[in-house]
């Protein structure tokens, strides 16, 4: 089974900071792919620039996308950052609950498996 490092990125594909850093540099992300899988690692958008967050509502949506990949995948083992509470602004308890249907094979960070703890 191969790890996978999932991280949250813009649309643009720029990995400059953060966790898409840390991919980009240790994982295979590639610059100027903003989603999906790369290498070992897989990028969620929750950004639409640097500079600018999507809705929720959006990145719900490639969460649902993140899933299926996972789903077809499942020998694979994803590690999942928390995504979107860095760079993007949002909070865990926006974050965690779009989880809440994660495969079995979908690993979260601790601050989101806590937050799916008090509401389950």
């Amino acid at each position: 089974m191969s790890d996978v490092f999932v991280f949250g990125s813009n649309l643009q594909g720029r990995h400059g900071k953060g966790a898409a850093l840390h991919a980009l540099k240790y994982f295979g992300a590639i610059y100027g792919i903003g989603e999906g899988r790369q290498g070992n690692s897989y990028a969620i958008p929750t950004k639409e620039t640097p500079y600018k967050s999507l809705p929720l509502v959006d990145i719900q949506k490639h969460i649902n996308k993140f899933f299926d990949h996972a789903k077809e995948k499942y020998w694979e083992s994803f590690h999942v950052t928390p995504i979107g509470c860095g760079l993007a602004g949002y909070t865990p308890k926006e974050i965690a609950p779009m989880f809440r249907n994660a495969p079995e094979n979908i690993n979260l960070p601790q601050s989101f498996l806590d937050i799916l703890n008090e509401i389950s």
